[in-house]
Parts: structure tokens; sequence; C-alpha cells
């Protein structure tokens, strides 16, 4: 008669050789890559790999360096001796972003990070949900909604003027203004009206709960270390660890808010459009938008996805400032072409023809492009052509690169919008002058707006890249016309700060709180 451990041992002896073969596959990829034949630079550290050369690097240009060296498609080593494979061909980028849907998505560990401080939005969903809520979104981010929204940008900039104004009145004329802090309030407040018609009066006060809800989430570096494991590795995000309180506390209130949002946006979308006519804000069009009955139910957006999210436009103008601290000539031309518009009140039309302004701001977006890079994880087997061979340690020329299912996959946005192959010899130089007279080369990136990977491309491209690009122009428009830049401290002593890279002055310098950017305002005068 058979016993219990005739049937166990063999189940036991099959799991657990289905375990190993499954284990000793890792070991071997991880210790094999299918990529190791490319050149690239030496692993720095056992633990973090090259990202903490690239953390520790205060010009942000490593991954310049490195493809002048390396060639535009090269591996570098990431966490626990990972193979990333560091994408900056134009060709290999077309077909990764081309394919973001079905073959390149975001790594599941970022989806997880993201989810943990946003929710289950289209930042983080993948596949048919995220084609379903770009389809949704679409029509809310189009140049007629953003043309409505233009008096809002041009609005809360001037209460941003007024804001430095009366601060540089109350204090020494030299005393340096912190223009982080005050374009990060600024943007807040557009966010909040021109996303959902909400007011956080974080210019005008010390803001609401919602406002502090907002900073909790994104004013400061949230993780520890015990967090940078749950990112790594899945099964620790499974044990039973409490949410950092902070972030749990703001995730509760942006919920509770959020949820009236939207019940008081459907109230507004159910009136017909000729009938409501105070509501320009995104949230009530994309709600207007869902409950379209051409729409099928199955593919309209939950609630908690329609929400509004926080832009980097004040990172962007920070770099745009710093720029001009450091290249006068341009600061005076740029004042010139705005000062001859009679109005404070610019159109969307209005902003749009000034051509230097223009200029100006493709450019401070293709220097400083405030995100560096994104992350792609390959959920499939794939031939990824190259624009230009590479060579690989063993003299061999590729013309295309065999992907295998798993691989980590860097886009790297700063050094392609800076790639000598692409923009010339002068492609380090601030240079607004070359928009209109583009190389050739550029008209092959990828990008969804002006040859540039800023905003990036293809079906996962930033939706909301118009609203972005405006809110510019509009901050720009008033703040040039008001105010002569000059930064407070010595040029040596600002460092780049990396993710979503911003110009920041040491902590040490000339004592001031570090981690920001200190410039001093001087008045325009009316004369001038």
């Amino acid at each position: 008669m058979l016993s219990l451990s005739d049937f166990t041992t063999p189940i036991l002896i099959v799991t657990v050789s289905y375990g190993a073969c499954i284990l000793a596959v890792r070991v071997y990829h991880r210790l094999f890559p299918p990529l190791r034949f490319l050149r690239g630079p030496a692993n720095s550290n056992l633990l973090f790999g090259n990202f903490r050369e690239l953390a520790d690097d205060p010009t942000a240009s490593l991954h310049e360096k490195w493809a002048a060296e390396y060639g535009s498609a090269y591996r570098m080593h990431g966490i626990l001796n990972s193979s990333v494979l560091v994408l900056q061909d134009a060709k290999g980028m077309h077909h990764l972003l081309s394919h973001t849907e079905d073959i390149y998505q975001r790594p599941e560990s970022a989806r997880w990070n993201l989810s943990r401080l946003l929710g289950s939005g289209v930042l983080v969903t993948e596949g048919e949900k995220h084609r379903m809520q770009r389809r949704v979104m679409n029509p809310a981010f189009g140049p007629i909604q953003v043309r409505a929204l233009t008096d809002i940008f041009v609005d809360k900039s001037l209460e941003l003027r007024d804001y430095w104004l009366k601060e540089i009145q109350s204090s020494d004329s030299k005393t340096p203004v912190i223009v982080g802090a005050g374009l990060s309030k600024m943007t807040l407040d557009v966010i909040g009206l021109a996303g959902f018609n909400y007011e956080f009066k974080a210019l005008t006060s010390d803001g609401d709960e919602l406002s502090r809800a907002f900073s909790s989430i994104f004013g400061g570096n949230q993780r520890n270390f015990l967090d940078l494991l749950r990112i790594q590795f899945a099964f620790l995000r499974k044990l039973p660890i409490p949410a950092n309180p902070r972030i749990r506390h703001a995730r509760e209130i942006m919920d509770r808010i959020g949820k009236q949002l939207v019940t008081d946006a459907k109230k507004l979308a159910e009136l017909p459009e000729e009938k409501d006519t105070k509501s320009r804000d995104l949230l009530t069009l994309l709600v207007r938008s869902n409950m379209n009955t051409s729409i099928p139910e199955h593919q309209r957006m939950k609630d908690e996805d329609v929400l509004a999210r926080h832009e980097t436009t004040s990172t962007s103008t920070s770099w745009a400032i710093w720029v001009l601290t450091q290249h006068k000539d341009v600061q005076a031309k740029l004042r010139e072409e705005l000062l001859t518009v009679a109005t404070d009140n610019p159109s969307m039309e209005e902003l749009n023809a000034l051509p230097y302004l223009d200029s100006f701001v493709r450019e401070v977006l293709r220097m400083c492009a405030p995100i560096m890079w994104v992350f792609r994880t390959a959920i499939k087997d794939d031939v990824m052509p190259l624009k230009d061979p590479i060579v690989d340690v063993n003299g061999k020329m590729h013309t295309e690169l065999h992907i295998r299912k798993g691989q980590q996959i860097k886009l790297s946005i700063l050094a392609m919008n800076k790639d000598k192959k692409v923009w010339g010899d002068d492609a380090a130089e601030f240079k607004p002058e070359r928009w209109g007279k583009e190389p050739e080369a550029a008209h092959n990136i990828p990008g969804v707006w002006s040859h540039l990977m800023t905003f990036i491309g293809g079906p996962r491209a930033c939706i909301g890249w118009r609203f972005s690009v405006v809110e510019m122009k509009a901050l720009l428009f008033t703040l040039v016309r008001a105010f002569e830049f000059d930064l407070a401290v010595p040029k040596e002593e600002i460092i780049f700060k990396k993710g979503v890279m911003a110009p920041l002055a040491r902590p040490a310098a000339k004592n001031l709180p570090g981690h920001q950017l200190p410039v001093v305002l001087t008045p325009v005068k009316k004369d001038n």
C-alpha cells in the first residue's frame, strides 16, 4: 500500500528541481547578460553599479562622456550588477518608443513606486488600459483647451511677479530670492485652477490642506533604504510594513478632496456645453469626455484615474532663469522682444508669435531637460535596429541588437538632446539662434515636440506638453519684462540635482539654505 511519503517525496523533488532551474537561469542571466559583449564603463560599485557614479556627478554629463567613448548604445551596470542597455541611437529609440505598449514597458518596480505615491493612474498603467485612458484624455489636452487656459497661466504669472516684488521691497535690494520656491507655488496654483478648478492658494497664503498634502508627496525625498529594497524586490512588498505615515496621510487628503472634485466636475459636465460658461479646467473636460456615450462603458476611466498630476514646469523655468543669469546678452535680447508687446495679458497666439521667446524656450528644453532619462523593460524578446553601427569588445560590428525578455533599457534624454552627431560641434553651447535652421539629423529624433526627446515620443509621450510649453512662455513673458536676473552665488557653487534635474546652490554657499537657486532680482525700470 502506498504511503503519504510515496506522493510527497516526488512532488517535493520536482518542486525543488523546478525552483533550482529557475534560480540557475536567473543567476546565469545575471552573470552572463545577453548584451555582455557591448562596451561600457566598468562596474564601480558592487551594490549600486554605475548608478553611484551618476548620483555623484555634479555636472550631470557622464552619459554624454560615455556615449562619446562607447557609442550610441552601450552597457552599464545597474543595481546588484544587473545589465542596463543605455540607448542614444535615434533609430533604436524610435523602435523602442513605437513599441512601448507591446514590447517595452515601464519597469514593474517603477510602476509600483509611482502607484504608491499617485495611485493607479495613466502614469502607471500599461497595455490596453493605458491606451483607453489616453483616448479619453487626449481631447482635454488639445490646442483649443490650452488656449482657453492661457489666461490662468498669465494671471498666476502676474501674481508671482507681484509676490516677488513684495519680497524684494521688504528686504535689502541685494538679498537673493529663492526662485524655485515661488515657481513651485505658482505652478501648483496653476495646476489647481487649470487642472481641476481648485484654489490651492499657495502664493497668497501658506496654502490649504491639499496644497500641504502635495508638498508632502512631492516636496522632498521620501525614500529610505527599506523603500529602495522594496522597489527592487517584489516579495518584500508583501510584508506587513506600515506605509510612511506622512505619505499615507497626504494620500488620504488627496483622495478625499479628489473624489469631491470629480463629483463637482460631473455636475458641470452634465450641463450642455453652451450653458457651462465657467469651467475651463482639464478635469471637467476630461470628465465630460469620459461621460461621452460613444465611449463603451468598459473603456471609461475610473473616477480616481482622471485626477490631474503635478507638472515639471517650475523646474524648467528655474533652468530658464539660471540660463538668463549666465547669458546676459540673451536676457537683454529676450526682454527687448517681450517689451514690444503692449499688454501684460497676452493670448496664446500672441505668446506663440514671439520668435525669440519661442527659440529661447526650445533651447532651454533642449539643454536642460528636467527628466534626464527614462527606463523601460522588455516584456518579450526583440531585435532592435540601430542607425549608427556599434563595435563590441571583440571588434565585431553590430547594426542591430538582440534584446532578451527582462532586459533593462535606459533612454538618455539629456545626452540625446546634446549629441554632437545630431546638433553639431556647438551642441554644448546655449544658442537660441540655432532654431529655424536645425541640422537635418535632428529631424530623425523621435520626440513628440520640436525634434527633442524632452517630452519623449510614441504612445507614451507626455500628454501635457502643450500645457507645459505655453505655461512656461507665460511665466517668462511676465517675469523677464519685470526683472533683471543675477546669480547670487558664484557659478561654481551650482550643482545639478538628479531625477527631476534642477540647478541648485551647494548647502554651504553663502550660508544660504541648500538645494535652492538663489537669484538677485532687480526690477526693470519702466523707461528702459
